[in-house]
């Protein structure tokens, strides 16, 4: 079985999953964590940053290669169009996604989360005690403020960000007006790229992610709640219905399982 070495809130191995689901193959999906799994990671693929593909003894990094690997190992249901027109369209939009939506929708996801208590708490696990979601609810805005700074996230890169992607967004809404899909009449590498990296600006309803149910539906203001951009967001829901497989509690009911933590030997 193939194994995807991941973050479950990776955005970009959140792409991977939507591929893997879509060509149909089976996959179990470890959890690599931060630090110390990532150590590991790079022991086995000389790199530390996830997602990373394994089928067989061979180990596949980035999520771009991992496409492309998957067509040419597993050719049914291709993602990337054989038109060479349409193929330069395909891989030029999903570049872009990378570039533009990926690093933008980490900053604007941080925004929320600085933004709002209750989305913050919201990420908690269900076992996490109460007395432990009310000190996290509790976190001051300013020192939320204080360590973006550290990262490069001060107010101005932020909401440069959030004004870019609704950019985006609006671009997106405009190419899906009239057609299925951003290509045309079939799904590609492009439309799983934009559908999967937009998962920090509004995650889905439906039970595709390991992540705590309070936090389905929810994203960044100004963005997920916009009516300027609902096409946009009711076009990638549909597509989640299409070919995103739920997360189930067994392995044997048809749908990936929650992930597995990643072994340190």
């Amino acid at each position: 079985m193939l194994e995807l070495y991941q973050f479950e809130l990776s955005h970009y191995s959140e792409k991977v999953r939507l591929l893997l689901d879509y060509k149909g193959l089976d996959y179990r999906k470890i959890e690599v964590t931060p630090g110390i799994g990532q150590v590991e990671l790079f022991r086995l693929t000389g790199q530390r940053q996830v997602p990373v593909l394994k089928d067989g003894n061979q180990y596949i990094v980035d999520s771009t290669n991992i496409a492309k690997y998957l067509d040419s190992r597993y050719p049914d249901r291709p993602l990337i169009p054989q038109d060479s027109k349409q193929r330069g369209l395909c891989l030029m939009m999903e570049e872009w996604a990378d570039e533009s939506i990926g690093i933008k929708g980490r900053k604007a996801l941080f925004f929320a989360i600085s933004q709002d208590q209750n989305f913050r708490k919201a990420f908690l696990p269900a076992s996490v005690p109460d007395v432990l979601k009310t000190f996290v609810e509790g976190v001051p805005n300013d020192v939320l403020k204080l360590l973006g700074l550290g990262v490069g996230y001060s107010p101005e890169v932020v909401q440069k960000a959030i004004a870019d992607l609704k950019q985006d967004l609006e671009a997106l809404t405009l190419l899906l007006a009239d057609s299925p899909y951003l290509l045309g009449d079939e799904p590609t590498l492009a439309d799983f790229a934009v559908a999967g990296l937009s998962i920090l600006l509004k995650f889905p309803d439906g039970p595709y992610l390991d992540l705590p149910t309070g936090i389905r539906g929810k994203g960044v203001p100004g963005l997920a709640d916009n009516p300027a951009y609902e096409a946009f967001f009711v076009w990638r829901d549909r597509l989640y219905a299409q070919f995103r497989k739920p997360i189930t509690d067994s392995k044997m009911s048809g749908g990936p399982s929650a992930p597995t933590s990643i072994q340190i030997e």
